[in-house]
């Protein structure tokens, strides 16, 4: 009995799962063509080793963005987290982020680094992160670089985009910058991100679909 089986379901039911699976199928193989895609990119965007600040025992320090890696190969993963600038108050969608990645991290972390990138006082959203119980999430702030608006995360007024950026580091030492996406894709909000928030994948699985949700600091 396939798992996607049920004794008794009505014709019109098997009908219709038959279409919905070609579909997942097909949507299977275009999400691998778009990863095939992704990693053909050429590794040719060279940045400048800028400055960040972080926290560290409890005071702000500076840290450049090649001391993000270690002396292994494993890319960078930067979140674009919307506070800082004219967004005066952490996003509740890229906490909803957050707090599913910080679970995962040390799964991760075996394969990549990772920090949110944000653009305000890392001390203050360091306050935040301790209450929302983020054990291992990484916080990093963009300081006096530009880095987030060379990549177009911030407008010049101090306005925030949320998404991700991916370095790596070439045979050279250079800092490459790989990839970037926006939660923001086309006219449909943050569904740029969809492959990154189980969230919306569960809500698409019930009757109703996920409809108008988004999601809350608290509930």
């Amino acid at each position: 009995m396939s798992p996607a089986r049920l004794d008794g379901e009505s014709l019109e039911y098997t009908k219709i799962r038959d279409e919905l699976q070609q579909a997942e199928v097909a949507l299977r193989d275009q999400r691998e063509r778009v990863a095939e895609l992704r990693r053909r990119l050429p590794s040719d965007h060279v940045i400048e080793d800028q400055v960040f600040c972080e926290i560290r025992d409890g005071q702000p320090e500076d840290v450049r963005l090649s001391e993000l890696f270690d002396d292994t190969d494993r890319p960078l993963i930067l979140l674009h987290f919307m506070y800082g600038g004219t967004q005066v108050s952490p996003c509740p969608m890229c906490t909803c982020w957050a707090d599913g990645y910080d679970g995962v991290l040390p799964h991760l972390e075996q394969k990549a680094h990772f920090a949110a990138f944000i653009a305000g006082d890392p001390g203050h959203f360091g306050a935040y992160a301790r209450s929302r119980g983020w054990r291992n999430l990484r916080v990093v702030s963009a300081g006096k670089s530009d880095l987030k608006r060379q990549l177009g995360f911030e407008n010049e007024e101090g306005g925030q985009l949320p998404g991700l950026s991916v370095f790596t580091r070439s045979a050279q030492g250079e800092l490459v910058h790989f990839y970037s996406q926006c939660a923001y894709l086309g006219e449909h909000g943050f569904r740029g991100m969809d492959l990154l928030n189980p969230v919306w994948h569960f809500l698409d699985a019930t009757p109703e679909g996920r409809g108008d949700f988004f999601p809350s600091k608290q509930y």
